[in-house]
């Protein structure tokens, strides 16, 4: 909050770590939870990600910012989560910072999806999250240079902040915890396109057992109740 208020952040995704209890392997939890994308490593960690970093399809590339999570059980859920102004700052921003990434890489960016809703089934309760599909150009033969396109596109906009690489030193400061692959992303690029994924809802081995990482975005406008309540809904197992 004190660098919000110096004006060297005006978004910055905060987390932590919980400590989790279960009797299931690393490799059973993977393999029962459903998800958009799903990694396991080496019985190291396992992710199962909603929320899509950039995908390819005809010479064009797109990203899905996820920014707002809410009980999908509250009444008018939906509405409470699009018509709060705090996330619908907090996802805008997202959205212009995504965009001024793609520009990057690419050209004729469009923002073709604008704060749609997706449901997510959990082992404890049902969640819904806002994302937004941002598009661009690619240069012909891009997939020559896709390593260095990923390159300049990262870190995701979502899991870091704004403006991003002042927010990334904040982030350091703040946290105290090296990220490692939590926060980073995976994929598969068959040579013509990619689909890829942010490394979030994680789960890794640890010394003291397993930990689960999870955050969201502060604004000056957050309430810290609210947000401490929001890392606690995204720590869960996407099993119905």
């Amino acid at each position: 909050m004190k660098n919000i208020l110096a004006g060297n952040t005006y978004l910055i995704n905060l987390t932590f770590p919980t400590g989790i209890k279960t009797d299931s392997s690393l490799l059973e939890l993977f393999y029962h939870a459903k998800a958009s994308y799903k990694l396991y490593f080496k019985d190291r960690f396992i992710i199962f990600s909603p929320e899509c970093f950039v995908k390819t399809q005809d010479d064009h590339i797109f990203s899905y910012p996820m920014k707002g999570t809410i009980d999908a059980d509250l009444p008018d859920a939906a509405k409470q989560i699009l018509e709060n102004k705090k996330e619908e700052w907090e996802h805008n921003t997202i959205i212009d910072l995504i965009r001024n990434d793609l520009a990057i890489v690419s050209k004729n960016i469009t923002v073709t999806k604008t704060r749609f809703i997706t449901e997510i089934h959990t082992n404890r309760k049902n969640l819904l999250q806002v994302s937004s599909e941002i598009r661009g150009e690619l240069p012909i033969n891009w997939q020559d240079n896709i390593g260095e396109i990923l390159a300049k596109l990262l870190p995701a906009g979502s899991i870091s902040g704004a403006p991003k690489q002042k927010t990334v030193e904040i982030i350091k400061q703040a946290e105290k915890i090296d990220r490692e692959y939590f926060t980073g992303i995976f994929g598969v690029f068959d040579g013509k396109n990619i689909d890829s994924a942010v490394n979030i809802r994680f789960i890794k081995k640890t010394p003291k057992g397993l930990q689960f990482r999870s955050g969201g975005g502060i604004t000056s406008n957050s309430d810290p109740i609210n947000e401490y309540n929001e890392m606690k809904d995204k720590v869960y197992v996407p099993i119905s």
